[in-house]
Order: C-alpha cells, then structure tokens, then sequence
C-alpha cells in the first residue's frame, strides 16, 4: 500500500523548454550539443559543487559572445508556466491527508529564485508547504539519478521503499529509484499530467 510520494518539479509541475540551450547557445559562439564538459559543469552545479558565479565564469569561456546576463536570461529561460490546476490539485491532495508528500528535485541556485519570480512569492509559499520534505540537489548536495539521493530521502524520513511512489519524467531516474524497490510513474510529458496520479497509484 503506498503511503509516502515523491515528487520531481521540472515537467511535473512547472513546464519545461529543455531545448532552449541549444536553441540560443549557437548565437553566442557555443556549439548547439552539450559536450561531456558541459555535461559535467552542470552536474557539478547542481550538487552545490561550484558557485553561480563560477558557473557562469566558465560558461561565459564555452559561449565567448555572451554576456553574463545574457547567460543567465537563457538559462532561467527553460522555465515556463506552472498550471494553477497542478497548485490546486497537490493542494487538495495535502488536504486528503492519505499521503506523505516529497519534492525532489534535480536544480540549482539560479533557477529556484527565477521560480520564485515567475510563480510569485505566495504562490511559491503554496506549492512549497504542500510537501513534508522540499529536497533540492544543490542544496542536498545530491542528484538523480544517484542511488544516494533516494536513500537519503528514505532514511532522513524513515520510509519504506515498498510503500514508496516517485513521479519523474526522467527514464533514467525512475528506473534507478525502482531498482531500490520504489513504485515509480515515468510521466510522458505532452502525453500526462500529475493531475492523473490517483489513477496511477
């Protein structure tokens, strides 16, 4: 039976362009792919591993047309709309009171107060109480898919795996939480929506 639900944020709640990256680094002297090295910077970034500053210092070496700004306005540019129907729909379910609810989410420094701007401070404040738990990797110092960020949730929380859902539109990140023996929904972003969760519980 499950009792406990974790949640990721990108694509699950607030909408994603994923894209927009390779869209616009191009303009800027970059290459449209991600290298390996940026790969890394970025996974490096979002374990607290490195500052916002440093980031951007050595994105502004890989993109040498781009401003600091303007690295920072495409890089907050992935983040779009979050739905008022997803807000009302985690809210009602905190108000059911069947489950214990967890946000965790693969982000970094730069992206949360950009969230915060978009959504509105109160909004924000909504969204962010609905959940036990609000568990961001750079601030947790773990990422998805790392086997060590879903034990850490687990045991900080004393939850069982088994009576555990994770809702991640990321393969890679449900499959590794199932490996651990958590339930897990591989949402199809275009194809799903949160909203739909009671009917894949």
């Amino acid at each position: 039976m499950i009792e406990n639900i974790i949640f990721d944020f990108g694509d699950i709640f607030i909408n994603l362009d994923k894209q927009i990256i390779f869209r616009e680094m191009e303009k800027y002297g970059g290459t449209g792919e991600l290298t390996p090295e940026l790969l890394a910077l970025n996974e490096i970034y979002e374990v607290g591993g490195i500052t916002s500053e440093e980031f951007i210092d050595k994105l502004a070496v890989v993109y040498p047309k781009a401003s600091p700004k303007e690295i920072i306005t495409i890089w907050n540019g992935m983040l779009l709309d979050f739905p008022d129907e997803r807000l009302e729909f985690i809210e009602n379910l905190v108000k059911e009171g069947q489950y214990r609810m967890f946000l965790l989410s693969n982000t970094n420094a730069l992206h949360i107060p950009h969230v915060k701007k978009k959504m509105g401070t109160e909004k924000f404040r909504r969204f962010r109480t609905s959940f036990e738990q609000f568990y961001l990797s750079h601030e947790i110092n773990l990422r998805k898919p790392n086997a060590e960020i879903y034990q850490f949730v687990l045991d900080e929380n004393g939850l069982k795996a088994e009576e555990t859902f994770f809702i991640d539109d990321t393969k890679e990140n449900t499959d590794a939480a199932e490996k651990l023996g958590i339930r897990c929904w591989n949402l199809k972003v275009g194809q799903e929506d949160i909203v739909q969760l009671k009917s894949k519980l």
